[in-house]
Parts: C-alpha cells; structure tokens; sequence
C-alpha cells in the first residue's frame, strides 16, 4: 500500500451503550480511530424506498494494517466528507498490509 494513495481523513465509529442520566442506557457513537485511507467511488444509485426517494453512494477505503484496523467490522461505521458510511464488507488486503472497507452512504436526492 502506497502512502502517497491514502489521501484523505476518515473517522472510524463503534457503538457503545452510556447511561442517559435517568438511569438508562442509551446507544451512542464513539470515534475509536482517525485514520488516512485510499478512498474509491465503487456505485451510487437512487430508488424508492419507504415512500421516498433515497439515494445511496457505496465506496471502498482502504487503510493500514493497525490494532484498531484489525477489530473493524459492520457494527461499525466510518464518517468521510461529512457523510455516515455503515460498512457491509471488511476484508485484509495481503499479509497484514491493510484493511479495505466497503460502506454505503445515504445520499442527498434533489429530483
């Protein structure tokens, strides 16, 4: 993996449960990694969904091989360009080289 292609910053969220202050629990996002990653547009695509149109962008990132890299998988999500991506593929790139993510976004439809 080249460090020239990891270009771009992207944040990766785990779920954790706090408590709410009422004495009970809610569900939360924790940011556990900032990371650079290689980012590649793979689709994008609008449909009928619910009642309204909804478009979604799937994209791959790749990133280095790390402690944090090794625990990612789709209970987690990534945040890159102020958009929310949950992940639905996590997979090792080589011997430990690094981690490729493919997650969909919801995007904005302006039909």
């Amino acid at each position: 993996m080249q460090a020239g292609q990891l270009d771009r910053r992207i944040l990766v969220q785990r779920a954790i449960t706090a408590t709410d202050g009422f004495g009970g629990q809610t569900q939360t996002w924790q940011t556990i990694a900032s990371v650079w990653a290689s980012v590649t547009p793979i689709s994008d695509g609008e449909r009928f969904r619910a009642g309204e149109w909804a478009a979604d962008i799937t994209t791959r990132f790749a990133i280095r091989w790390s402690a944090i890299a090794k625990t990612i998988d789709a209970k987690d999500r990534l945040i890159f360009d102020g958009r929310t991506f949950e992940i639905y593929g996590v997979k090792e790139l080589g011997h430990r080289d690094g981690v490729e993510i493919t997650g969909a976004a919801r995007g904005e439809y302006r039909g």
